[in-house]
């Protein structure tokens, strides 16, 4: 099965001062992370729909999530 984001153009990863980041491995770190993340709400959200459980409300409880997550205290936003 393929993914929604493997048919997407690969993400550029940019620092807090807009410049791409260049580290060919940091970016396998991070497009691997977002990849098991994707997997994670997959299953999750098929578990919910399965348990009978409304789609839509489990995406908004993961988006919820998301915009909950607090950023490292020396990253700057």
């Amino acid at each position: 099965m393929m993914s929604a984001r493997t048919s997407k153009a690969t993400t550029v990863w940019r620092q807090p001062d807009g410049k791409p980041v260049s580290c060919l491995e940091k970016i396998k770190v991070l497009n691997q992370n977002i990849q098991e993340i994707e997997t994670l709400c997959a299953d999750a959200l098929e578990d919910g729909v399965l348990m009978g459980c409304d789609a839509d409300q489990i995406k908004a409880a993961l988006h919820e999530l998301i915009d909950g997550l607090k950023a490292p205290h020396n990253a700057k936003k």
